[in-house]
């Protein structure tokens, strides 16, 4: 039975019908599919802000700096992205990047829940220490992986099928994170101290490498021919084009605002409110996840109806309060957490939606790389790595200084002022950018409003 009549009647084929696509490209996306699943499986395990890897870090000792720094290599490690996207683009050699320094960087995760094995006579700083350098290397290895297969993605998916395609993708990731995530946490929750870390990060590097592998039988397909590219001139071209930067410069903002204190609201379940890993999983990755299967269709559709920028603005500005929740906190209570990861996932849904697709859409397809790079490089460092940084010397400083140790306490007081600084930064910039559709911020709540209005009606 060949691969379009199995597919008959699921989404995706449908779209792969509405453009003619050829089997082999056909079966080059779903592998893609079936790598990001793994992918996905990996990023809930392994990071430096995973509930893994904050047990981890926490069972060592680690400080609110420690947690910031753990959070920040990855996105320091991104500025390789600009090189690594010259070279791409000069070599057209994706694949074989992928399954060379993609494999080695995901492989080495298979020794993080070892470390302390490895180390037993060390010091639990030092093993930290350890840690942090192995996530340091991983992800300088790894940055190559988003400039590999993000411009891949984009040349195998034509245009017109593109939005719909990344938000059933999304929808189908959502799903599998579901069934992931409750392993992890039942991993973590009922294994013995001494065993859980290795067996967790065993499972993590592994769907890691797989990852990789599911690219191996996709076809390379490129739209633009190799380019000798100068690294200062690419990087040059791609400040050039307004639209791309105005995208940059809002993301950073957002990204900034957001790690100030997204990076320690996990660590805050755990350790100031008590919850177990399965109640941080369940109330926050599943919950989220369950979230994004339902809407995020709705979004995209949202998207090709009432525009990027409205999208963006209106999502954003809801998302950019949820961690208010946090204010009513108190040991054992889950419902900020709960509320913080629904009602936030029902629209950071489509502001990461959009953000996804306006970077394909305001990239040359000769330079893809080169602008997807620059976007992860710019947003990872001066958003990302100094939001974590600047969350974590704030908490450092207040506690340092015996502040805020009243009826709100130093955390919540960090996620007002980003909540703050969040909301002032989407009015900004988001603003700014050109408007792609004639409709209305207004319309596209009134939209949403109807639609939530539509099936509690009925209900009643």
């Amino acid at each position: 039975m060949n691969l379009k009549r199995r597919l008959q009647g699921n989404p995706l084929n449908t779209l792969y019908d509405e453009v003619q696509m050829p089997d082999k490209i056909r079966r080059s996306l779903n592998f893609i599919i079936l790598g990001n699943i793994c992918g996905s499986a990996h990023g809930i395990i392994c990071g430096g802000g995973t509930t893994a890897m904050i047990g981890l870090a926490t069972e060592l000792g680690a400080n609110d700096m420690a947690f910031g720094i753990l959070s920040a290599i990855p996105q320091i490690a991104a500025l390789l992205q600009l090189p690594y996207s010259v070279l791409v683009n000069r070599t057209h050699k994706r694949k074989k990047y992928m399954l060379t320094l993609g494999v080695f960087s995901r492989a080495l995760w298979l020794l993080f829940g070892l470390i302390p094995y490895f180390m037993p006579m060390a010091s639990a700083t030092l093993q930290l220490w350890t840690i942090i350098f192995l996530m340091g290397v991983s992800s300088c290895c790894g940055s190559v992986i988003n400039v590999c297969w993000f411009p891949w993605l984009s040349d195998l998916t034509p245009m017109q099928i593109r939005g719909r395609w990344l938000s059933i993708r999304e929808s189908i990731l959502a799903a599998a994170n579901v069934v992931i995530g409750l392993v992890v946490a039942y991993t973590l929750d009922s294994l013995p101290v001494d065993i859980r870390y290795v067996i967790v990060f065993l499972i993590g590097g592994t769907v890691g490498v797989l990852d990789m592998l599911a690219f191996a039988p996709c076809e390379e397909v490129y739209s633009a021919p190799p380019q000798k590219q100068n690294l200062f001139k690419a990087f040059g071209e791609v400040l050039k084009n307004k639209p791309f930067m105005n995208l940059v410069i809002m993301w950073t903002v957002w990204s900034f605002t957001a790690n100030m204190s997204g990076v320690y609201l996990n660590p805050y379940s755990m350790n100031e409110m008590g919850l177990s890993f399965m109640q941080i999983m369940l109330f926050s990755t599943i919950a989220s996840a369950m979230v994004a299967i339902v809407v995020m269709p709705a979004w995209g559709r949202m998207i090709d109806r009432f525009g990027c920028r409205n999208v963006m603005l209106v999502s954003c500005v809801v998302a950019s309060l949820t961690p208010l929740f946090y204010l009513f906190s108190s040991p054992g209570n889950i419902w900020p957490t709960l509320l913080h990861n629904t009602v936030g996932a029902l629209f950071w849904c489509g502001s990461n939606l959009t953000a996804n697709n306006m970077q394909l859409s305001c990239s040359p397809d000769e330079t893809r790389p080169t602008h997807i790079a620059a976007f992860s490089c710019i947003t990872a460092l001066a958003g990302g790595t100094l939001g974590s940084l600047a969350g974590g010397a704030l908490l450092e400083t207040w506690h340092s200084a015996n502040m805020f140790t009243g009826a709100v306490d130093r955390y919540q007081v960090l996620f007002i002022l980003s909540c703050v600084l969040r909301l002032a930064g989407v009015f900004l910039f988001v603003l700014r950018f050109n408007k792609d559709n004639e409709a209305r911020p207004k319309d596209l709540v009134r939209h949403i409003f109807r639609s939530l209005a539509g099936p509690l009606a009925a209900h009643r």
